[in-house]
């Protein structure tokens, strides 16, 4: 089955736009902490706000989809974090560098859950093929952006602001030329009435299975916060730190061949994917409690990796399968809010857990959360009314 030439673009145009986010997104905390000489527990803070501002920009955009279109919503975002992006190159000591990113994280945020509902309804057949493409594109460019970003920083934090700025400047041209048929899209669809009831169980469900996916981001978010400092007070270098993101990015787009015949034994159970993605990631978090080496970090990764190859996916899925029509926009802005929710709440916690106690306390915290969310996943389709 051919990909849609709509959804070619939005994936060529995700992987450019994280690619530049990726040049610093893993480096923020280091850069706040080390840098601007701020603690963890404030470093934690501003990717809070950055995170919570990136949730209303989810919300926003999933509605400014469902009433504007896909091409109108993606544009109004990508020109906000534009000229965030122009001003952190100009100046980024303090405190102007967590305003920007709050910024940032406000226009991001409004163009994620557009480009996941445009994928969605340009090629609806796609089913999890569709959300993998986009997956895919995104990690590529957490590949190449992390692999890079560590060697600039270590020349020079400036390089790196100004790579960003430069992609996200291609990432507006891909936008603005490609994407005009997506307003096309949009006003071809008709808007269905939908029986309030199935309405309510579809969004009670969205709901649970989004708490499973907020908690699955809270400790996933830890490698790139606490984590990411510990691995520089324990001598592991910023290169070898952005080196594995880098194999984090190339481990899911060369490993899908390895999980896919594992996939398609229970392609039709989605609720079973993430399941086993998250013991996965308990499994990652167990390995990495007693890392004291690059080696051991780059094992805990690799587990970390295949886990979210399975849950990452998965979520705006079933996101996509729940919304009734006309409101696919709204679904995948509460998906991508409920992440960032995750990334917010993260930092935060994580930070003020290891400024109280310590590094194992902190693991010990997110297993516990992980299977915390087991809990939500298996109740999640309980209450599903028939249709």
């Amino acid at each position: 089955m051919k990909m849609p030439r709509l959804v070619w673009l939005l994936v060529i145009g995700m992987a450019v736009n994280v690619t530049g986010a990726s040049f610093i997104w893993p480096l923020n905390t280091i850069y706040i902490h080390n840098e601007l000489g701020k603690s963890l527990s404030m470093a934690g803070f501003v990717l809070m706000l950055n995170s919570g501002a990136s949730v209303v920009g989810n919300l926003l955009g999933g509605k400014m989809f469902d009433r504007l279109g896909g091409y109108i919503s993606v544009m109004s975002g990508i020109l906000i974090a534009l000229v965030s992006l122009v001003g952190m190159v100009i100046i980024h000591t303090w405190p102007w560098y967590p305003i920007w990113l709050i910024l940032i994280g406000f226009g991001s945020g409004i163009v994620f859950p557009s480009i996941y509902a445009m994928a969605g309804v340009a090629w609806p057949e796609g089913g999890r093929r569709t959300f993998n493409a986009i997956y895919l594109a995104q990690n590529l460019g957490v590949a190449i952006g992390a692999a890079l970003g560590g060697f600039m920083a270590d020349i020079s934090f400036n390089i790196i602001f100004i790579a960003n700025l430069v992609l996200f400047i291609v990432f507006f041209f891909i936008a603005l030329f490609g994407y005009r048929e997506a307003g096309n899209i949009h006003r071809g669809r008709k808007v269905e009435e939908v029986k309030e009831i199935v309405d309510k169980s579809r969004f009670h469900a969205l709901l649970l299975v989004c708490a499973a996916y907020c908690l699955c981001w809270v400790g996933y978010v830890q490698w790139q916060t606490t984590i990411s400092s510990y691995t520089q007070n324990i001598g592991i270098s910023l290169q070898q730190y952005s080196l594995l993101w880098a194999l984090n990015g190339v481990l899911i787009v060369v490993g899908q061949p390895l999980i896919r015949p594992f996939v398609r034994l229970i392609e039709d159970k989605i609720k079973t994917q993430i399941a086993v993605g998250i013991g996965i990631f308990i499994v990652s978090f167990v390995v990495t409690s007693f890392a004291e080496s690059f080696m051991m970090f780059v094992v805990g990764m690799v587990i970390l990796t295949i886990g979210e190859m399975f849950v990452w996916p998965a979520v705006p899925t079933i996101a996509n399968i729940l919304a009734p029509e006309g409101r696919v926009g709204t679904y995948q802005g509460i998906v991508n809010s409920t992440a960032t929710l995750g990334r917010a709440i993260g930092p935060v916690a994580g930070g003020i857990i290891v400024d109280l106690y310590d590094m194992q306390t902190m693991f010990y915290a997110m297993i516990a959360l992980l299977l915390l969310s087991f809990v939500f996943l298996k109740v999640y389709d309980r209450n599903l009314a028939e249709e």
